[in-house]
């Protein structure tokens, strides 16, 4: 949960910084970074995961302010990514960072896209190529060392992770249609590719760490 809150706060910071949403994205992003700092910080109470949800509040609280938001969202980004990579290597807590972040951003700013649809799309395209991008690094990490388990977690750890991949590339194509229905069909897309690529970084960890999940 601190990969995935490093990963929305980092993306909610690139947001703000490109000002092409007002103080209620703000407050939306930095809400759902406590939601899951709080629960980095339930499951593994440190000073950094504390330091970085109060960060998330503090955000909230200047939503006002793009810069000031900004930069409490980008620093509490790399406490969270600190915090993830605590117990493990830096590297796969940043594409695991990269791959929930820019797929849960492209989903939550295209749901605001849908209350103003005068925002340009450039910002989406942004996102869902992070997104994807760090699904396929995360996977590559992990898959070409090789993973010792049976054949059936391997097909269903592949298999999340190409299902959350072509779902990003057709949320970069459903973008390039000119009209309203293609945002909301990418935002539709995306919202599958939170759930696949959930899937995909936790389970391809698990298989890392040695853990059997089917048997």
């Amino acid at each position: 949960m601190g990969m995935w809150a490093a990963g929305v706060a980092g993306t909610g910071a690139l947001v703000v910084y490109w000002k092409v949403v007002g103080g209620g994205y703000t407050v939306l992003v930095a809400a759902t970074v406590v939601l899951l700092g709080g629960g980095a910080w339930f499951f593994d109470p440190t000073p950094l995961t504390a330091v970085a949800v109060l960060l998330g509040i503090g955000a909230a609280l200047m939503s006002r302010s793009p810069g000031q938001a900004g930069a409490a969202l980008a620093v509490s980004s790399l406490l969270f990514l600190a915090h993830a990579s605590a117990d493990s290597r830096l590297l796969p807590a940043l594409t695991g960072s990269l791959a929930l972040g820019g797929i849960t951003a492209e989903m939550v700013l295209g749901h605001w896209y849908l209350i103003d649809p005068r925002m340009p799309r450039r910002p989406l395209r942004a996102l869902g190529v992070i997104g994807g991008t760090g699904v396929a690094l995360d996977a590559a990490l992990h898959l070409i060392p090789g993973i010792s388990a049976s054949s059936t977690a391997i097909i269903v750890s592949v298999g999340l992770f190409l299902t959350t991949l072509v779902l990003m590339m057709a949320v970069w194509f459903c973008l390039g249609y000119p009209s309203y229905p293609g945002v909301m069909a990418a935002t539709g897309l995306s919202y599958l590719a939170v759930l696949t690529g959930l899937g995909s970084v936790i389970l391809i960890r698990a298989l890392a760490s040695g853990a059997a999940p089917f048997g």
